[in-house]
């Protein structure tokens, strides 16, 4: 199995995080287990060059897949995932505010919302998972992706904001800000912060804090395995567990640990792998 992030050229470097590659081939019998996905400070754009997924939401209830090309917003719940045995996928990880630049959508319309990308993009993401599937390569995979966006970016991109830097910095730094500084260093009141953030990003600035540290204890959890939840918790900056364990509790549903051992069920664990990206 492959879980390996590339970061991305130049070019596109104000637009995207990273790019993100999952590969295996699964040849036991039987199928793979649910992936539950919690919320993510995240935005991307999903290239399935072999087997595609199926997602049911939990809360809601709602099932889609079976795209081939995938675009979606942030996510406010627990996502569970099925995937096939002959799996390939190349992720874009957008940076905050590089979605809204490429597309000119308001991210708010994709919150929630698993959409075919073809009807988004120019007629070329058609060919893009072929090409994938000729690639010797790993890296001539990612190249494949960047010469698309490229082409995209030429058609339809647009100037970056301050909010976008001042959120892009959020990725580098352990320490998350609270609402008031993130609007000063993105030179603007609150109330704007609030407006720009919903169309830029589709949720609330105070929500997309609140995942971000959240994730950070997920993956921390995930990379050592063996420190405590209050150790977890303290470094991430959270006042104490109790308040870990609601934000859990309100973005998955479960308690640290409940949702912990549903992950150590998660298909990358089958190969010996921890979802740590």
């Amino acid at each position: 199995m492959v879980l390996q992030e590339y970061t991305p050229n130049l070019m596109l470097s104000e637009h995207i995080r990273t790019f993100r590659l999952v590969h295996y081939e699964y040849k036991l019998d039987g199928s793979l287990p649910i992936k539950a996905y919690p919320p993510r400070p995240e935005q991307c754009l999903s290239f399935y060059a072999r087997d595609f997924e199926t997602v049911e939401y939990q809360n809601s209830g709602k099932k889609t897949g079976n795209l081939s090309t995938v675009l979606f917003g942030h996510q406010t719940e627990v996502t569970n995932r099925f995937v096939g045995n002959n799996f390939l996928l190349i992720q874009v990880v957008f940076k905050p505010g590089g979605l809204y630049r490429l597309t000119g959508i308001p991210s708010n319309y994709l919150t929630n919302q698993y959409v075919d990308a073809e009807t988004v993009f120019s007629k070329e993401i058609k060919q893009v998972n072929d090409k994938i599937n000729d690639c010797k390569t790993f890296l001539q995979m990612i190249a494949v992706v960047e010469t698309f966006l490229l082409n995209e970016l030429k058609r339809n991109g647009s100037d970056i904001h301050p909010l976008d830097i001042a959120t892009t910095n959020l990725f580098t730094s352990e320490w998350i800000p609270s609402v008031d500084v993130l609007a000063k260093k993105s030179y603007q009141s609150t109330r704007h912060l609030e407006r720009n953030f919903k169309e830029r990003m589709g949720i609330s600035p105070k929500y997309f804090l609140k995942v971000l540290r959240f994730e950070n204890a997920f993956r921390m959890k995930n990379k050592n395995p063996q420190l405590d939840w209050l150790s977890i918790a303290i470094h991430c900056g959270y006042y104490d567990y109790q308040h870990l364990a609601r934000d859990y509790k309100d973005l998955t549903g479960l308690t640290p640990n409940q949702f912990h051992v549903i992950d150590l069920k998660a298909p990358e664990r089958l190969f010996g792998e921890a979802d740590t990206y």
